[in-house]
């Protein structure tokens, strides 16, 4: 249970909230006023400048310099999200300056991750005088130096970890040689907060450019008295509301920390995505049923997101970016419809997937391990990520998926906290071909008979105990549930959006009675619970989790038959639960609701 100290009552007058909620800041590892006050009411004027960013100068004289001459400039970003949002921010943020401008997305299976040689070739021969990458190019040092040879001027923006050798016990880091390097990982970046994803490194590099063409105009408008660049610049700042809410969305689904300014990034976002000009997202909403007014960061996680990576995982990421650049409602509404079939399909093939990676897991008796590393040849290897993340979630390890590709083995990871994946990854770099990634996920590519003497190496080295498979559950407050009230429920929401770095605060109380229950869903896949607090007030409590897993408890251990008592409403069994508090409305009634979330 998270206990941290602080002047609650203080805070609670200060900032007009509740004992309660200032609580729940502080276990937010909120210490200072200034901290609260920029995490309740932070503007984007509360965003750092893009200008802190080391070689944000360089990249933008260069590009500057590029469209003054006329260059063919590129942008190369990347299959997911993060990628196809960055690639939309630089080319509509380029075309904006009239910049003579295209973009590419490689492709998953034939091209793989990031800048490859292919890519390289195209451009060459397409006569591009410059590519500026997006979420990549910072470990594809190679492909930069082929770029360099002919002629071509390479700048990098991406927010990845940034490659390094140890020399002597000393981190020494291999920087691309690309003209400029704007990633916030590097050590050299002084940038506040360094935990940005690739979509907002773009946006800032847009930002830093409007800001310099517009000082720019302002100077050439007092020296001669012409306005017509003044009037152009107007436009820049329409253009960066619109770029901000494809910035929130990649800050989402590539899986930031919603702190500092990724929370405001969100929060605004959500707001202009709510009321989106963007044909492409209208359409996305209107085919998954999403109501623009009641958007929120989950559906931007958990349905949206979903779609635009779908393509990128069983066909070509370009139609995603063809959607976000639609024109007409027909032909984004025939996109997104694509989309969301791809999606469904993709769904499809995840669940199976998962049973043959828990089937492995069994066969080999992986629980033994500290790493899973699990060789599904005939899985989709776009969807490697996706079930990596399922079976880390339910074994809490470290899990890498590997699948067969087109040259050689292929595979993705999704790590615990206790567990830099990345950096371990490092220190078996032998057995890889290609790898990158953050602490938490990684990609790789590798050869097949590397498999076994990975798997070794990587649990050789995990460094892991036990203590590091148990799941932490970190309770904001332990709150009887008749201390729990509507105006509460209510005031949670100034805690929104909800994500990883500031999750949806979590409640206990102990010795809850159950008496009865009935299951609820097309499926009966969730239940409603009576339950009594012990001051004996009735509650109801819903679950949304697996209801088997919940009736072997009770079985367990009130004996044979008790699940079965609780549905046919003669339950008496106390339970300690977590427990959240939301606002569910129906038939145009809203009131609080109970959500159990852990029990013991």
């Amino acid at each position: 249970m998270a206990a941290k100290k602080a002047d609650f009552d203080k805070w609670a007058e200060e900032f007009h909230i509740s004992p309660v909620v200032a609580r729940i800041l502080r276990n937010r590892d909120l210490t200072e006023e200034t901290e609260i006050q920029k995490f309740l009411h932070g503007t984007l004027e509360d965003c750092y400048s893009p200008w802190l960013l080391k070689d944000m100068e360089k990249a933008v004289e260069l590009i500057l310099q590029a469209k003054s001459d006329g260059v063919p400039i590129r942008v190369i970003g990347d299959y997911d999200v993060d990628g196809i949002c960055s690639a939309y921010i630089l080319t509509k943020g380029l075309q904006m300056l009239e910049a003579q401008v295209d973009v590419a997305i490689p492709h998953r299976i034939h091209d793989g991750y990031g800048l490859n040689d292919n890519l390289i070739e195209e451009a060459r021969e397409d006569g591009i005088g410059m590519i500026v990458t997006c979420d990549n190019g910072i470990a594809a040092a190679p492909q930069i130096a082929l770029a360099a040879s002919y002629g071509i001027k390479v700048i990098v923006t991406d927010h990845h970890e940034v490659p390094f050798v140890e020399e002597d016990g000393i981190r020494k880091e291999l920087l691309p040689p690309a003209l400029a390097v704007v990633d916030p990982k590097r050590a050299e970046c002084n940038y506040p907060f360094p935990n940005i994803c690739g979509g907002v490194v773009a946006y800032k590099l847009i930002q830093a450019l409007y800001e310099r063409v517009s000082e720019q105009s302002q100077a050439t408008e007092e020296y001669t008295g012409d306005t017509t660049e003044i009037s152009r610049c107007g436009s820049f700042d329409q253009t960066l509301e619109e770029l901000l809410e494809f910035a929130a969305l990649a800050t989402i689904c590539d899986v930031m920390e919603l702190k500092d300014e990724n929370r405001i990034i969100v929060k605004e976002g959500l707001k202009r995505l709510q009321n989106t000009a963007n044909p492409g997202i209208r359409a996305l909403m209107e085919v998954n049923s999403v109501q623009p007014e009641k958007l929120n960061a989950y559906h931007l996680g958990f349905v949206l997101g979903p779609c635009l990576n779908a393509t990128g995982r069983l066909d070509t990421a370009k139609r995603a970016l063809e959607l976000l650049q639609s024109v007409t409602k027909t032909e984004a509404m025939s996109a997104a419809s694509e989309l969301k079939a791809l999606n469904d399909s993709r769904k499809n093939m995840t669940l199976k997937g998962v049973e043959e990676a828990e089937q492995y897991v069994a066969e080999h008796h992986l629980e033994q391990d500290n790493v899973m590393l699990i060789y599904l040849p005939k899985v989709h290897e776009s969807l490697a990520g996706i079930i990596a993340g399922r079976i880390r979630e339910k074994y809490n390890h470290p899990v890498f998926i590997l699948t067969k590709g087109e040259e050689g083995v292929k595979g993705s990871g999704r790590s615990i906290e206790s567990y830099h994946m990345y950096e371990h990854m490092t220190e078996v770099k032998q057995y890889f071909t290609k790898f990158g990634g953050h602490k938490l996920a990684a990609g790789l590519s590798m050869r097949e008979e590397d498999i076994e003497p990975l798997r070794a190496a990587l649990n050789e080295r995990s460094g892991l105990t036990e203590e590091d498979f148990i799941p932490e559950v970190h309770i904001d407050v332990p709150m009887p549930l008749s201390y729990a009230e509507d105006a509460l429920a209510r005031e949670l929401s100034l805690l929104e959006p909800f994500g990883v770095g500031n999750p949806k605060p979590l409640f206990a109380q102990k010795d809850i009675r159950f008496q009865a229950g009935y299951k609820m869903g097309a499926n009966g896949n969730f239940a409603r619970f009576r339950v009594y607090a012990p001051e004996g007030m009735p509650i109801e409590m819903v679950y949304f989790g697996d209801l088997e897993r919940f009736g072997a408890f009770l079985e367990e251990k009130y004996g044979a038959g008790s699940e079965a008592a609780l549905y046919a409403g003669k339950g008496d069994f106390l339970v300690s639960v977590t427990y959240q508090l939301g606002l569910n409305t129906f038939r145009g009634n809203t009131k609080m609701q109970f959500i159990m979330q852990n029990y013991c």
